[in-house]
């Protein structure tokens, strides 16, 4: 039994059986067969191991003639790897003894190789250990028939082990018997947990090496809630957790019964909770959890799902689906946030030195003028279909917004001039997910209709931690006091001018925020919606006077662990079941 500690990405017990994923997608099912099947096995891998030796001296050849022989040196390796008669021996004894196929005995062989070489100090060697993937893979391919496994179309309930999970990748995924995630990299708020949240799904990230810990087809279990994942467990620790998952389940039997119930407090103070979705089909779940409106519509998962740019028609169809879901409630599209950790096909090879801070969000869409125009009639066109709006990401300068806002007109100009219907005075906001966006709040509340601040990006530009780098996960905070100091300027800046102001990041969806959100003025946040009812929940368990309080003390601090632990005892203090 294994047990490892990572961060806590969507709360929930999975337990069930692994399915590994490699960039290839390959499922290696841990599975025993009978004596009779040995044999083939053993050849099934003699001619893999034949094949991809092969393949990798032809490829030495190629780049030989291509690139030069130092060149081509990078694939002797491989080849020696692939020929070494202790490599077939390990396999083969795996096979013999415990009955393995021979697509688990290699995966196991090379698990094991693979943290060996992890373990030597000389970096080069070390370096190696990607050399030993791709072999990996290329024999696998082989062993397995170039069989792949189609993620869409799963035969049984699994748990999906990764290095990580593209957009993309997730929104393929048959959610039906899609368990958990168990995760290598990523942080709180990657974009792996903000779909594994969105999605309902238990998720622990930032594992560093859960891939080389286990195996298709061995038990997991994950434990979302308190970020562990446990392989192979016993007979106590399974019961254990299957306790705790029905637990969990009662209390999402009783957040649900809240549906209905106002987002009020306990003085009389309304709350509007607003939804986050990835993709039309989410708008209704979004309702029946009890979302007032779409606070924040990610349309770049149009754009990760596909390899080319999605027609203005299937925009529009797409935007116009949500807004009639609505029925008449907000709907806020955010345009496109390419870029960073979200590359589409359609981009072509990106750059950048830093993602994070390079061509990215509207700044690529700023240099791609024909896919953003094609993007904002899709918009225009479905605003005559409900309250449409619209918000641009990842503003930095004042120039940005008058540029987006320029684009938008001359769209508007073309839609009149095609006698093409939209709605003239739709809302124009921004999110504010920059320090330099949330120093320039009042510059801003005198040029955008309203505000949305995006404190997934805002943290992680105003501590420089990458959110979704693991090794530094435990230095990002929401509730670091130079977040909290600007999260509270721009809620101030938007009420001296009377512009509406929302907050749309994870930190919204997260239950002991929500007392100083409400504290510090924030009457109107925007979460996935599986959230929207344990921070219902809280709403209608405090008072304002008491969050305003709580927020006071909160801002005298210097520390975000005096901020945590104050906000924790706070919410330890809150009871829910109160409503008196």
């Amino acid at each position: 039994m294994i047990t490892k500690k990572g961060i806590t990405a969507s709360p929930g017990v999975a337990i069930g059986s692994v399915l590994v994923l490699d960039t290839e997608e390959y499922r290696i099912p841990r599975r025993t067969i009978d004596v009779v099947q040995l044999p083939g096995q053993i050849r099934n891998l003699d001619a893999a191991l034949e094949a991809s030796r092969q393949e990798v001296s032809e490829l030495r050849m190629a780049a030989a003639r291509k690139l030069g022989d130092e060149t081509a040196v990078i694939f002797d390796f491989h080849e020696q790897f692939i020929s070494d008669p202790k490599l077939r021996d390990g396999v083969v004894a795996l096979i013999e003894k415990h009955h393995y196929t021979a697509a688990f005995a290699f995966g196991q062989v090379m698990n094991q190789r693979q943290r060996q070489f992890q373990d030597i100090p000389d970096p080069y060697l070390k370096e190696r250990v990607r050399d030993l993937f791709d072999i990996e893979k290329r024999v696998l391919r082989h062993v397995l028939g170039r069989a792949r496994e189609d993620m869409t179309r799963l035969t049984e309930p699994v748990i999906i082990v990764a290095n990580d999970i593209t957009p993309s990748q997730a929104i393929l995924l048959d959610r039906q018997h899609t368990l958990g995630f168990a995760i290598n990299v990523g942080g709180q708020t990657s974009h792996t947990s903000i779909i594994a949240r969105m999605l309902g799904i238990p998720a622990v990230v930032a594992l560093n090496d859960i891939t080389a810990d286990v195996a298709g087809g061995e038990l997991l279990v994950v434990d979302g809630t308190n970020g562990i994942v446990v392989a192979n467990p016993d007979k106590e620790t399974i019961a254990r957790y299957e306790e705790q998952r029905r637990n969990y389940e009662r209390f999402a039997g009783k957040l649900r019964a809240l549906r209905d119930e106002p987002a009020i407090t306990r003085d009389g103070v309304p709350i509007q909770l607003l939804a986050n979705i990835e993709v039309p089909q989410e708008a209704e779940h979004a309702f029946e959890s009890g979302a007032e409106g779409i606070g924040l519509y990610r349309t770049e998962l149009l754009f990760l799902a596909t390899p080319r740019i999605p027609s203005e028609e299937e925009q529009y169809e797409a935007f116009r689906k949500v807004a009639q879901a609505a029925d008449g409630k907000p709907v806020i599209i955010r345009t496109i946030d390419l870029g960073a950790d979200k590359l589409s096909p359609a981009m072509g090879p990106q750059h950048d030195h830093n993602p994070v801070l390079g061509l990215r969000s509207l700044r690529y869409c700023l240099l791609h003028l024909d896919m953003f125009k094609m993007h904002l009639r899709a918009i225009l066109r479905a605003s005559v279909e409900g309250d449409v709006r619209i918000m641009f990401p990842m503003i930095s300068s004042v120039m940005e917004l008058r540029q987006a806002k320029a684009t938008l007109a001359d769209v508007m100009e073309d839609l009149e001039e095609e006698g093409i219907p939209f709605r003239r005075d739709i809302p124009i906001g921004m999110m504010v997910e920059t320090p330099a966006a949330a120093l320039l709040s009042t510059t801003f509340t005198r040029e955008a209709a309203f505000l949305s601040i995006g404190t997934n990006d805002l943290t992680q530009y105003t501590l420089a931690v990458d959110r979704a780098n693991e090794r530094v996960a435990h230095l990002y905070s929401a509730h670091n006091p130079a977040v909290l100091k600007l999260i509270h300027q721009v809620i101030r800046a938007a009420h001296r001018r009377k512009v509406a102001v929302s907050l749309c990041g994870e930190m919204a969806g997260t239950a002991i925020y929500c007392q100083l959100l409400l504290g510090l003025g924030l009457q109107s946040m925007s979460m996935a919606p599986a959230d929207i009812p344990s921070i219902k929940r809280v709403i209608r368990a405090t008072t304002m006077e008491h969050c305003q309080m709580i927020a006071r003390k909160v801002m005298q601090f210097d520390a975000d662990r005096q901020v945590l632990n104050y906000l924790r005892d706070e919410f330890r203090g809150l009871d829910p079941e109160d409503q008196s």
